[in-house]
């Protein structure tokens, strides 16, 4: 698990987060967006974190650039 965490440019559906995440620790994106999908039926600030990652997490072109 040494890859950071950016958001790639291939794969991606809205913002990429998804995408980065299935990334760095090495799972399907599928799976991802499915364990989010299925997280929002239950009661919590899922959205709020999405967002926040959203954010924070570099592009993956900016993060290249940057190291």
């Amino acid at each position: 698990m040494s890859r950071k965490l950016v958001r790639p440019r291939e794969g991606r559906m809205l913002a990429g987060v998804c995408a980065g995440l299935a990334r760095r620790f090495n799972t399907s994106a599928f799976m991802i967006r499915l364990l989010f999908l299925l997280s929002l039926l239950l009661p919590g600030t899922q959205v709020i974190v999405y967002l926040v990652l959203w954010v924070l997490m570099p592009n993956e072109d900016r993060a290249a650039t940057r190291y």
